[in-house]
Parts: C-alpha cells; structure tokens; sequence
C-alpha cells in the first residue's frame, strides 16, 4: 500500500446540476411574447436634445421627420448648387479659351505680317 495513495485514480466528478424545470427555452420567440406578454419596441433615444427611433432601418425623428431624409435632401440640395457652379465654371473655361484661341491668331498674323514686311524690306535693299 502507497504511503500517499494512487495519484494515477482520478476522484470522482460530482453530479451534474438538474436542468431547468421551465419548459419556455422549447418556445419559439412568438409564443414566449404572448406567454409572457413581452413586447420589444423599437429602440428610442436622445441624441443633443432630438428623440429618435429606430424603425425599419432608419433613425426617425419623434418630431416627425426622417433623420436620413433630411440629410439626404441637404446633400442633394448641396449636390445641385456645386452642379450649378461647376457648369458656370465651364461655360468661363470655355469663354477663356476662346479669348486666348482669338489672341492666338491675331499674334500669328501679326508675326507674319513682320516677317513679310522684313524680307521685303531686305529685297528691296539688295
């Protein structure tokens, strides 16, 4: 006989805990609610003095309005008046252009009218 016993025999593992006697963990989610009279609303809070909730995937505001609407009519708003300007901008490109193609043509001319003015300047000198 081992002077401190058999280290290689494990104890014995204590009984198991009895599993619950509530049957509603075999409900499903819609017989739970009437069972137990639970209604999950939608989640509402307070956001910088605003209350929102959440329905449908969107936030709205309690005050009626649709949080993301409204910010998506800002953005479309914003979205037209940088439209309006970028077009303005263009039509100046535009003009720009034109003045500097004009300004081009008159120097060309000018320059050949020189030149032509030179070389009949120096035949008429020889």
């Amino acid at each position: 006989m081992p002077l401190f016993g058999n280290i290689f025999s494990p104890k014995k593992t204590q009984p198991r805990k009895s599993a619950s006697l509530s049957n509603l963990h075999t409900l499903d989610q819609s017989t739970r609610e009437i069972e137990l009279s639970l209604e999950y609303g939608s989640p509402v809070m307070n956001i910088g003095g605003q209350s929102l909730k959440f329905e449908d995937g969107q936030l709205i505001s309690k005050s009626g309005g649709n949080v993301a609407g409204k910010a998506v009519q800002r953005l479309k708003k914003r979205n037209l008046q940088l439209e309006e300007e970028n077009n303005l901008l263009r039509l100046k490109i535009e003009a720009l252009l034109d003045m500097l193609s004009e300004s081009t043509a008159e120097t060309h001319l000018i320059q050949k009218d020189l030149e032509d003015f030179r070389s009949n300047s120096r035949r008429k000198k020889l």
